[in-house]
């Protein structure tokens, strides 16, 4: 049986040890390495106590889990156990999976990425604590904002666009509609939506680089 990681370090040199790929160059962990490494810094700056639990990084306050990093086949992602309760104002969260109820992730190619959402993650890791201290449940809006008439404009001007906006991630297309919709005027929306169709037309969301 391949060797099971005892702490982070560890992790990230040999990896989970779920496979036989464990401590060899195919291991998943190999090629996000910097990475995981760039998340670790931030959530530990954040005050939380690591530990490996389930093979894999996980942070917790108090003994309560907050956050997991762990190395996908094409990236790496830092998990929240509730991120379902987070607001996620920046759009930035995902569903692991079709059923998944409570967890959200963020996927993570680069250590630039890292950097760029680095404050984010800072302030979700304190919303997540916060949730386990208190109790309290932070506001979540499963109902779509308002779509704003420029964008809707734009919609039926270019369907393609539309198609492009209904496939991201609920979370991404919450972020552009509170986006767009802070403008006060609406020259001031259509501008801001026509800068963001490139971004949206790549499947980002309009903080990501």
């Amino acid at each position: 049986m391949p060797e099971k990681p005892i702490d982070v370090d560890q992790y990230l040199e040999i990896g989970c040890g779920r496979c036989e790929l464990g401590g060899t160059p195919d291991c998943k962990v190999r090629p996000w390495t910097k990475v995981l490494q760039s998340l670790r810094q931030v959530l530990l700056a954040s005050g939380l106590t690591e530990e490996i639990k389930w093979s894999v990084p996980c942070y917790t306050h108090n003994g309560r889990n907050i956050v997991t990093v762990s190395a996908l086949k094409e990236c790496a992602a830092l998990s929240f156990f509730r991120g379902a309760e987070l607001a996620d104002t920046e759009g930035v969260l995902e569903k692991p999976g079709e059923n998944s109820r409570f967890a959200r992730y963020l996927k993570f190619t680069s250590t630039k990425r890292v950097r760029s959402l680095r404050k984010v993650i800072a302030r979700y890791v304190q919303e997540a604590i916060e949730l386990e201290v208190t109790g309290k449940k932070a506001f979540v809006d499963d109902a779509m904002p308002k779509q704003p008439d420029e964008l809707t404009e734009m919609f039926k001007s270019n369907p393609k666009f539309r198609g492009a906006f209904n496939a991201l991630t609920p979370g991404r297309q919450r972020g552009y509609l509170l986006h767009f919709s802070s403008a006060k005027q609406s020259k001031t929306k259509t501008a801001r939506i026509e800068k963001c169709v490139p971004k949206i037309f790549d499947g980002k969301g309009w903080n990501e680089r």
